[in-house]
């Protein structure tokens, strides 16, 4: 409460009217302003009805999936979003660091308050295992041992400009997913499906392919958060059935179960008429149908048998090491051209915090040929430039290791410095944004918070990150948390 605030309420004497000034300060300091803001907030959303009548436009969609347009020009209308679970090292792929060679096993300190907790004994910088080269037309800086991605090198748009606020893996995955490193807040995916709907209400509009195992955070790296359930992410199982009861149980065929769904419809349209105000029951309704489609609809999209041998291999699906991250990739393609806007696929684990030589060697190798096939089978099928390919981890790592003994190099946790790539409508292709240090130990150049990374990708895909909000809790929330910059740097 404010001197002034306090002071003109205790000058208005009993019987006297009260006045403009301190009506205004009881509305806001008392559960007025709650309803004050909500009022508000209903408002914005009649105006935006009364708005789009007299333009001419849309009216708002009818149901929460139903598509949107776009808020802002944009090439992008869906997202493939590659997180490398685990934190990958700049220094092994993407950002050679030739000082680290005359550095190798000097002994470093690391200072400030982003040590890791694993940090202890002493320090050794440590060089990159990998031999670098140039890739393309562009000269992108790339290991050796990415041989497949190297050929779409100039596809690409690398950025090494960007932070984060946490050395611990569940935080920082909450944070580069979500932007809020306690959790709890939607997803990216969740937000873009808020925004953009889906063409095809068949399927969820927010898929997630996981690994075997969840990442650190679990299945809250793609919730949805305080927005309606509807946004959340649909996680696909790797082994086995992807969706479980995808198919009716043994002995109840599709109209039995059509008539069971009409039924219980009723039943709960019944008691959603006398509880208008439990919005859970309604999206639960929703999702019963949208279950019942998914069983018709999702089989045909998860067979690969239609592919050809030639596309098959080109994603190395048959073949290890490749199979696995192959399929999802393929899978992935498959979901978008159905007209789900937003898939994100996980890999892990990149957390070589020794013999990274080896470690990192084997999860290249993995996802090398998979993700080059993805941006080249994109590319020929007329789809990338209307999407958004976004490849990162939540971190990336440090210039120094401790030294476990022979040659079992690796590295830990580094929230200053990393390198994103992404391809696709929109982005500068061909070029390299940002830069770190000699030693790749923090970024130095067009260094941006991550925020400002959510609101350029959304800004890629047509959404205004001060405009794609949601009321909840007393405010309008966003993606950003509270608000960021493009960095238009990486923009085309």
């Amino acid at each position: 409460m404010s001197t002034e605030g306090r002071s003109s309420a205790g000058r208005r004497q009993q019987g006297q009217p009260i006045r403009r000034r301190d009506a205004l300060y009881g509305l806001g300091a008392s559960l007025g302003s709650v309803a004050f803001t909500a009022m508000m907030a209903s408002d914005l959303a009649r105006g935006a009805e009364a708005d789009a009548a007299a333009t001419g436009a849309d009216a708002p969609p009818a149901g929460p999936l139903a598509p949107r347009p776009q808020q802002l020009p944009a090439k992008a209308q869906r997202c493939i979003f590659l997180m490398m679970e685990g934190g990958p090292s700049h220094i092994d792929t993407f950002d050679p660091k030739p000082k680290l060679e005359q550095l190798h096993l000097e002994e470093f300190v690391r200072s400030g308050r982003d040590k890791s907790a694993m940090e202890s004994g002493k320090r050794y910088f440590v060089q990159s295992p990998f031999r670098f080269r140039k890739a393309g037309e562009s000269g992108a800086d790339m290991a050796e041992n990415w041989e497949h991605l190297a050929g779409v090198a100039d596809e690409l748009c690398f950025y090494r400009g960007c932070q984060v606020e946490s050395v611990n893996h569940p935080t920082a995955m909450y944070q580069m997913n979500c932007g809020n490193r306690f959790g709890g807040d939607p997803a990216i995916g969740a937000w873009t499906t808020y925004g953009l709907g889906t063409v095809n209400q068949n399927l969820p509009g927010f898929v997630v392919l996981p690994a075997v195992s969840y990442p650190q955070g679990g299945a809250a790296n793609w919730g949805n958060g305080f927005l309606p359930v509807h946004y959340q992410g649909t996680p696909l199982r790797p082994t086995g059935s992807p969706i479980l009861d995808l198919e009716p149980p043994p002995g109840v065929s599709r109209e039995q179960q059509r008539q069971t769904l009409d039924l219980l419809h009723e039943l709960n349209q019944a008691h959603a008429a006398r509880h208008p105000q439990h919005g859970e029951l309604q999206a639960r309704m929703a999702n019963y149908e949208l279950a019942f489609r998914m069983q018709m609809e999702v089989p045909a999209v998860l067979d690969l048998a239609g592919e050809t041998a030639d596309t098959l291999a080109a994603y190395g699906v048959g073949t290890e090491p490749t199979d696995g991250f192959g399929r999802k990739c393929l899978l992935a393609r498959k979901l978008l051209e159905e007209g789900v806007p937003f898939v994100q696929l996980y890999h892990g684990s990149w957390d070589s915090h020794d013999y990274i030589a080896r470690a990192h060697g084997q999860l290249v190798r993995a996802v090398d040929q998979p993700i080059a096939a993805l941006i080249a089978d994109l590319r020929l099928r007329g789809l990338l430039d209307s999407t958004l390919v976004v490849w990162c981890g939540e971190f990336g790592r440090s210039p120094d290791n401790g030294v476990r003994g022979g040659t079992a190099y690796g590295r830990d946790h580094n929230a200053k410095a990393m390198t994103i790539w992404l391809a696709g409508g929109g982005v500068n292709a061909g070029h390299t944004i940002g830069a770190t240090d000699e030693t790749g130990g923090e970024a130095v150049e067009t260094v941006h918070h991550v925020r400002d990374l959510h609101v350029t990708l959304l800004r890629l895909l047509g959404l205004d990150d001060s405009r794609l909000t949601y009321y909840h809790a007393g405010r309008f929330k966003q993606l950003s948390q509270f608000g960021g910059e493009v960095i238009g740097e990486l923009l085309a």
